[in-house]
């Protein structure tokens, strides 16, 4: 039966011909070369880097022949979080979170180019004419083989320039990447589904003047079409007061606020046509006489003569390449209340640009059909302005939204813009591409700032991923967590040591499994009975080091002949006191009591000596079984304040640290060290420090140490010298209480301006609708950017500090016989609930 319907095919409207040598062509035998555009992560991008990126767009646009037409097509589609649940091994806590962002709605960016090459008289045409109304003519100059080669080789010149320029990256898209194939849809196929799913289907499109549906999705368009609709000034970057201080600037490119910042399904269209500058500047000239013989008739000829001689000044001044101009941005709802929701936010981000908001409702088809991908060469002419290549390329959005790491290995953060989880790695892949030389962390936050909820989280996840860790604590931070860990494992991992009068801890340095004994592990014990021995104030002889070490190597060398011998620091003592001492005494180069006091030195450790005061510290009988525990954690609150035992303890725990961390060959060993290093810092443990920041590293070991008090980093040159500068991952919570003290924070850690900025916006703009907090992460001062740390209710009740809540969850436990994930699962389905 025949349709008599006002209705046409697809098919027969269709204005492409084919896809060949991953070009498509048209059937005006335009040729057209996609390509995926890789842009920088929003609020990384500095305003020199966003001068940068502009200039490199600029260069590569000038090696395009005439007639060409430069097309981004920035789509952002809003999609729903899908949770990773279906891992066979998914811990609770893990499987809490991923529920905890079940289907959140985010807004997911992709950017196409588009370079065509169409003819002059396709360049002239207007809406009248294009593929909807006409049939299809082959212009003469298109069937020239040579032009098309020619614009190859140009687009291949103009990709290498892109990419090259280390900010922005092009991957050509391939023929099937166009068509799509049986199991995944081309861009195509997308576009006439308003879609950026794998698999789409075709839908009914009504072109309507007035209204315009694809299958139940209604459009709305705002154009810029006009130089009367444009601001007076147009930048590269502009400043985004959000997220900016007195003191630090946050960029973002001057088209963001249609880009990332507006929060609905739309698609931007940004447009370059590059015509005959040299005839466009003739037709100039000539309208500017026509202006002047008819200016005495009107002001209005006056001042668009004087207009045009202005364009036409600079034009020739500054060599700028005269182009044509246009933006559209389409948006899309299936709910027409919504959709005049949508069209305000539209009209309101253009007016943040200090654009003239124009809604446009007559070409909303001939716009939506010029922006079929290898269709440009259909947009209407009239629908441009005329201006230059630099002025137009401020239209183009410049960042895109976090993109998660390809990396295996790594943790899960949070979108500070979307809410959307991320996966970020912070260890592994920026070690391979050479952004970091080692894995070491120094994280830093006053209280309150969520540095013990994002260190929870970190550290819980690290061991999901078979990580071996041991924390030295002084709040009880890690509590819940080993608590969980404990339970998970039935007692056989998460070890809690808490250090009481009634049961010390105590240790034995001098003990290992198979007796032996390697550089690394005599240099420790040499460091620790430097320690024991001198106080702060005194200074260290080459001479005393030296002997101290020589006593070491004689101890280790009788033990290892003897079985008898026990190892500890008794028997080591008793070595020193009857077999060195003589040893001493009977060198033929006398030893005085200057060089190296040994009286002195056997006084000061008597304490440690049986009978003495401290003497379980060294002479465990019972050995602490670090070597296969995964998680241990050393709750030192107690001893804090001890001035002998703190740094004993602490430097003890280290050092059997290093031993595991020898010993666990191709294992991943993380060492956290919470405000405890202060025992550290003095100048008697600094070549220590540096020693274990130095050496962790090659044994696939991570050091981290945790602080709140600005004054101790910014007083301590140890901490500079030996934790700052071998700590390449820089982790810094919200430092607005030091806002005033930040530039000599600044300079301590080395943050450039671009990650003082980022710093410095932490917290300033967070969804009230959400409840986290924020956290920048910088690696190796070339990457950079801050991340939400946001947990479910389950993870929160498990992290929590605050004893009230601690206390609630440790009672429901023990009601429940023991079962804390029981009780967090309870409480945190109660707290849900209201």
């Amino acid at each position: 039966m025949r349709n008599t319907l006002s209705a046409a095919t697809l098919e027969s409207k269709f204005p492409l011909l084919a896809v060949e040598h991953d070009c498509i062509l048209s059937k005006d035998a335009d040729i057209t070369v996609t390509y995926r555009v890789e842009l920088p992560e929003l609020f990384t991008v500095t305003s020199p880097e966003y001068e940068a990126i502009h200039a490199s767009w600029a260069k590569a646009m000038k090696v395009l022949p005439n007639y060409s037409i430069i097309h981004r097509q920035d789509w952002f589609v809003e999609e729903k979080y899908e949770p990773q649940v279906q891992k066979e091994d998914i811990s609770f806590l893990s499987r809490s979170f991923e529920r905890h962002f079940n289907e959140r709605p985010f807004l997911n960016h992709t950017s196409y180019l588009y370079l065509t090459k169409t003819s002059k008289e396709r360049a002239k045409q207007q809406s009248s004419y294009t593929a909807l109304t006409r049939g299809f003519i082959v212009p003469k100059e298109m069937q020239d083989k040579e032009t098309a080669q020619k614009f190859l080789e140009s687009v291949g010149q103009f990709e290498r320039i892109i990419n090259d320029s280390g900010f922005i990256k092009l991957v050509r898209l391939t023929t099937d990447e166009i068509v799509g194939t049986k199991d995944e849809a081309g861009i195509i196929e997308k576009y006439f589904s308003l879609s950026q799913e794998e698999t789409t289907c075709l839908k009914d499109m009504a072109l309507g003047a007035g209204e315009m549906k694809v299958g139940d999705k209604y459009l709305c368009l705002h154009t810029l079409s006009d130089v009367e609709d444009l601001p007076g000034k147009v930048e590269t970057d502009t400043r985004y007061e959000r997220l900016s201080t007195d003191r630090s600037d946050c960029r973002l490119s001057f088209a963001a606020p249609i880009g990332v910042l507006l929060t609905c399904n739309h698609i931007v269209n940004q447009y370059i046509f590059i015509d005959d500058h040299v005839a466009n500047l003739k037709q100039f000239e000539k309208q500017a006489r026509n202006m002047h013989s008819l200016s005495r008739y009107s002001r209005g000829n006056q001042i668009n003569k004087q207009w045009i001689e202005d364009y036409l000044n600079e034009a020739h001044s500054f060599g700028l390449t005269s182009v044509r101009c246009h933006v559209n941005v389409i948006a899309w709802s299936e709910d027409k209340e919504e959709l005049s929701r949508i069209k305000n936010d539209v009209g309101s981000q253009l007016a943040l640009m200090e654009c003239k908001p124009r809604h446009n409702t007559v070409d909303t088809p001939t716009l939506f059909w010029a922006g079929i991908p290898g269709n440009q060469g259909d947009f209407p002419s009239e629908e441009s302005f005329y201006t230059f290549i630099e002025q137009a390329l401020c239209f183009f959005v410049e960042e895109t939204n976090y993109k998660s790491s390809p990396s295996p290995f790594g943790i899960k953060m949070v979108d500070r813009v979307t809410g959307k989880p991320l996966h970020v790695d912070i260890s592994d892949l920026p070690m391979k591409k050479g952004i970091i030389t080692n894995r070491n962390k120094f994280v830093f936050g006053p209280s309150g700032s969520g540095k013990s909820f994002f260190m929870n989280h970190m550290v819980r996840q690290y061991w999901e991923q078979g990580t071996h860790v041991v924390l030295v604590d002084t709040g009880n931070s890690y509590q819940g967590l080993c608590e969980i860990i404990r339970s998970k494992t039935k007692g056989e991992d998460g070890i809690y040591f808490t250090y009481t009068e009634e049961k010390p801890i105590s240790f034995n340095p001098f003990y290992t499994d198979d007796n032996q004994f390697d550089v690394e592990k005599k240099y420790s014990l040499k460091t620790l009975l430097l320690t024991l021995w001198k106080s702060d104030d005194d200074k260290i002889t080459k001479t005393e080091s030296g002997e101290l070490g020589s006593a070491v190597d004689e101890y280790i060398k009788k033990i290892q002949h003897d079985s008898s011998i026990r190892p500890s620091f008794n028997t080591f003592y008793e070595f020193m006191k009857y077999e060195y001492k003589a040893e001493l005494e009977s060198r033929e180069i006398e030893v005085g009591k200057e060089e190296f006091n040994i009286n002195n030195f056997l006084t000061t450790l008597r304490q440690y000596y049986r009978g003495g005061r401290f003497d379980f510290l060294l002479n465990s009988d019972k050995e602490l079984d670090l070597l296969n525990k995964r998680f241990i954690v050393f709750e030192i609150d107690q001893i804090k304040e001890n001035k002998e035992l703190f740094p004993i303890v602490t430097i003890i725990i280290m050092e059997a640290f290093i031993n595991k961390m020898r010993r666990l060959k191709g294992i991943r060993k993380q060492l956290i060290v919470e405000e405890a290093w202060k025992a550290l810092s003095s100048p008697n443990m600094a070549d220590y420090l540096k020693y274990m920041y130095k050496t962790v590293r090659k044994f696939f070991g991570e050091a981290i140490v945790v602080t709140q008090e600005v004054d101790d980093i910014i007083s301590s040159p140890i901490v500079k010298e030996a934790i700052i500068n071998n700590s390449d991952c820089k982790i810094l919570l919200d430092q607005r209480k030091y806002m005033n003290k930040f530039d000599s924070i600044q300079a301590l850690l080395g943050l450039t301006e671009k990650e003082k900025a980022q710093i410095l916006s932490i917290n300033m703009s967070n969804n009230p609708g959400r409840i986290y907090k924020e956290v920048w992460i910088g690696l190796g001062g070339m990457q950079s950017a801050v991340y939400a740390t946001e947990v479910s209710t389950e993870e929160y009740l498990t992290f929590t500090t605050e004893e009230t809540e601690k206390m609630e969850v440790l009672q429901l436990a023990d009601k429940l016989g023991g079962d804390i994930e029981q009780a967090i699962r309870q409480l945190a389905e109660s707290k849900r609930g209201g």
